[in-house]
């Protein structure tokens, strides 16, 4: 299992100065995390849900979650929960599963009792799970937080391997001001207490937004939504602090997967589509895809990770924006390299370098790097992007 894995050796070589590692799935919190990359949500509902996660697989997506939360109807979740266990006990039958893991495979529930239900039921399914995403993670209302994370303690138990927690904070308790802070403070004690199981923390834009009566358009990423944007940034104070005590925090979801009239001209800048990909622009445009990715160059400079997504088309263009840019790369191996501290101009001659306020931000490059690899000089992401689309018309034309 690995990033990039559609692509054929000849395109790899082309691409790549380093190529993404295998992703291990006994790995260290932070180096797992990193590799998520794009998260595709599922409903539980799926008849064929065994046969589309492994559709999936093929197609480049190294983690999903089947959800049986909000995705689901409330007349439907007892049938959802059916399908569901019917469905992990066939994948993990599946040759492609028994052969070696395909994806990373989470499952969302409502309460940790439902939970804890799946799990009994699912018998050789539970194979399947790397761990399980909470959502509404501390809000007023909500099964309490160490409860959720006690559950999933509990079930790594019996699988007698380590299962993975991803909360979900997007509850108008820390959505409103007066109350976030305390909030995100009593999550943080809550995630310390129970630190072993917590894989990352996810953010859930389109419930916050909710809060204010808001949902953003095509044509606006969520930074520009002023109230979430200070949420988030907020819980990246809190939670994503560079000193050890933090955690992973991914990017919310785009939920947007279908063109419509624009209100504004795209910002999607020419020049990294090389000559003959200027079909690839046109279709990003058309696809309001140019949005997600202006918002995937935020998420990085915020300082969050992966992407939450509802579209497969959204995967390549998450996974192709987290490959590491050879500039970027050559400004990491450089300060990680200078022990003693000090400052350097940079290799591309165009800024300078660090070597003690620019480590924590060069070391977290660097596990990309091994996630997602390292693109050659003359490589962009339009590059990665139209490479991807060759190797899928490849796989799904058997050519």
């Amino acid at each position: 299992m690995r990033h990039f894995a559609t692509l054929d050796a000849g395109q790899r070589e082309r691409l790549f100065l380093h190529p993404p590692q295998p992703v291990d799935v006994t790995a260290g919190r932070d180096e797992l995390a990193v590799a998520l990359g794009a998260t595709l949500y599922s409903p539980a509902t799926r008849e064929r849900l065994a046969g589309d996660l492994l559709q999936l697989a093929r197609r480049g997506v190294l983690s999903a979650v089947a959800c049986l939360e909000d995705s689901v109807p409330d007349d439907r979740v007892a049938r959802a929960e059916e399908i569901l266990v019917r469905e992990l006990a066939g994948l993990a039958r599946a040759p492609e599963w028994v052969d070696g893991q395909p994806l990373m495979l989470f499952l969302r529930a409502r309460t940790p009792g439902q939970l804890l239900d799946v799990v009994d039921r699912a018998g050789v399914g539970l194979d399947c799970l790397l761990g399980f995403v909470v959502p509404k993670f501390g809000g007023a209302g909500q099964p309490a937080p160490q409860e959720w994370l006690q559950a999933v303690a509990a079930v790594s138990e019996r699988a007698g391997r380590r299962l993975w927690a991803m909360p979900v904070l997007e509850s108008r308790d820390v959505a409103h001001l007066d109350t976030r802070h305390e909030a995100l403070f009593a999550i943080r004690d809550v995630l310390d207490a129970h630190r072993d199981v917590v894989l990352a923390v996810r953010t859930g834009a389109t419930d916050l937004s909710a809060a204010y009566g808001l949902r953003r358009p095509r044509g606006s990423t969520v930074w520009d939504v002023r109230v979430v944007a200070d949420v988030l940034g907020d819980v990246i104070n809190v939670l994503g602090r560079a000193d050890g005590s933090g955690y992973p925090i991914t990017a919310p979801v785009w939920e947007h997967f279908s063109s419509g009239e624009r209100v504004f001209r795209t910002s999607l800048a020419a020049s990294p589509f090389a000559e003959g990909a200027e079909e690839l622009r046109e279709q990003l445009i058309a696809d309001d895809l140019d949005g997600l990715v202006r918002e995937l160059v935020l998420d990085q400079v915020n300082g969050l990770q992966g992407k939450t997504v509802i579209h497969p088309s959204h995967v390549a263009v998450v996974h192709a924006v987290s490959v590491v840019t050879h500039e970027d790369f050559c400004d990491a191996t450089d300060i990680v390299a200078q022990s003693g501290g000090g400052a350097m101009a940079s290799a591309y001659r165009n800024k300078m370098n660090e070597a003690g306020p620019h480590r924590a931000w060069a070391e977290r490059v660097l596990r990309r790097a091994r996630a997602f690899g390292v693109a050659r000089e003359d490589v962009s992401y339009a590059h990665l992007l139209q490479a991807q689309d060759e190797a899928w018309r490849r796989i799904r034309t058997g050519s």
